[in-house]
């Protein structure tokens, strides 16, 4: 007898496989929360005048009365630490000039005659670089960067004094000098920024200029130049870089994605209450005897029977139908009839997750159902399941199996009446389920002769 258990497969299969590609059509598959590289060096190349007026000269401007611009130029190579924190090495070059002595007297020709040039053959610094945070919600890179910066460094440098009685020509000589500046940096592309800066320069001597007097000399550069972050062109230069705006697309992002995981699970969970209803009417249905016959619609092959006719293990009328005598005769189960039970519950077999039983257990079910002929036993079936998979599924599945098993014993000429076939599902295991071995054991059929 063969039992067509294709829908109810193909049901269950059904959710699994929907709820499967809702779950995938909402995986994390982007690295947002992965961690974050940044372009943290830079070079930078710059240009501009240099001049020994600053905003922290006295009235005389200094040594000499009137500044005189020139042409300098420089670069540094740049770490950036934090966002709003670097270290730079400052590199600088060039010429600064003046005319006009302020220890000569003022107006005088002598006066007039005067001057000093300072060639700076280097000067190289290290400076921190304050840079303005950018606390922008909306754009990740900022566009305008100001910046400080401050350090200190050494120069090497020559002064030549015209003009200035009592002073000469000074040699090529190192001193201290502290640089502090201000500027702001545009970016222009990605790693790309253009740099406006001024610096002013306190140097530790007095003799800068040429002319020895009571105070340091200092000197400024006004400077334009571009700065290039070095590093791949995909990861963002960390000094443009806005947390609170990556921040708010991080949080963005996560907070679509769950809604988006919810909705799914949702719409899983609605779509598998939908397949579990309709698999419960199908069984139902399918386990229901309209024609009260004895034999479930399922394996009923003639539905509709009259009330009171005795029918076969298939639901059909019996073609000889004869009285059934019921005596209280005393039945007894031998140690030889224990066995053959035994023997027919130990080959036993199914297809997997159906209630098709394999034709290699025949043999021992002919002996069963030989014997149930023979002495008129009753005969319990007990179906049981594991705990793997769903509740209404295990059910199903046990009740299906015990029917089966009845109805093969029918087909073979067993008295239907006298066989009794339950489903228990995963409900009296007889080892733990935490183990292979115990689920094995778990899913069985039992025989009970009476």
């Amino acid at each position: 007898m063969k039992f067509n258990f294709t829908k109810s497969m193909m049901a269950l299969a059904l959710i699994g496989s929907s709820s499967a590609v809702l779950a995938q059509g909402y995986s994390d598959t982007t690295t947002r929360f992965d961690k974050k590289n940044f372009r943290t060096w830079s070079i930078g190349l710059n240009g501009g005048m240099l001049t020994h007026y600053t905003p922290f000269n006295n009235q005389f401007n200094g040594d000499f009365l009137t500044p005189q611009e020139t042409w300098g130029y420089g670069g540094y190579i740049k770490k950036q630490i934090l966002p709003g924190f670097g270290i730079q090495a400052d590199f600088l070059a060039g010429t600064v000039q003046g005319s006009r002595s302020n220890s000569l007297q003022p107006g005088s020709t002598a006066q007039d005659n005067s001057s000093f040039k300072t060639t700076i053959a280097w000067a190289g610094a290290i400076s921190a670089n304050i840079t303005l945070a950018n606390l922008s919600l909306n754009q990740k890179r900022s566009v305008i960067s100001p910046y400080f910066t401050s350090g200190v460094g050494v120069m090497s440098s020559s002064a030549n004094v015209r003009n200035v009685p009592g002073f000469a020509n000074t040699t090529y000589d190192e001193s201290i000098y502290i640089p502090v500046g201000a500027g702001v940096k545009f970016g222009i592309a990605r790693g790309i920024n253009i740099d406006l800066g001024y610096n002013v320069n306190f140097v530790k001597s007095n003799n800068f200029d040429g002319y020895r007097s009571g105070t340091s000399d200092r000197f400024s550069y006004a400077h334009a130049g571009l700065e290039i972050a070095l590093g791949k062109k995909s990861s963002p230069q960390l000094q443009n870089y806005s947390a609170a705006a990556a921040l708010r697309e991080a949080a963005a992002a996560e907070s679509a994605y769950l809604r988006g995981r919810l909705a799914a699970a949702e719409q899983a969970r609605m779509q598998e209450e939908q397949a579990r209803a309709a698999l419960a009417q199908q069984y139902a249905r399918e386990m229901g005897d309209d024609d009260a016959d004895g034999v479930a619609n399922k394996f009923d092959r003639c539905p509709g029977t009259t009330a009171g006719t005795q029918v076969d293990g298939a639901g059909c009328p019996l073609k000889v139908p004869a009285p059934v005598v019921v005596t209280k005769e005393k039945v007894i189960v031998t140690e030889s009839d224990r066995r053959v039970v035994g023997e027919a519950i130990k080959n036993l077999e199914f297809d997997l997750g159906k209630a098709t039983i394999k034709t290699r257990s025949y043999p021992t079910l002919n002996r069963v159902a030989d014997l149930l002929k023979e002495k008129s036993f009753s005969l319990k079936l007990a179906g049981h399941t594991d705990n793997t998979g769903s509740m209404a599924l295990n059910m199903a599945l046990s009740k299906d199996r015990a029917e089966a098993v009845k109805a093969y014993l029918v087909s073979q000429g067993a008295n239907a009446s006298l066989i009794e076939a339950t489903g228990y599902g995963p409900n009296q295991p007889i080892a733990t389920n935490k183990t292979a071995a115990g689920r094995q054991q778990n899913r069985r059929v039992e025989f009970s002769l009476n």
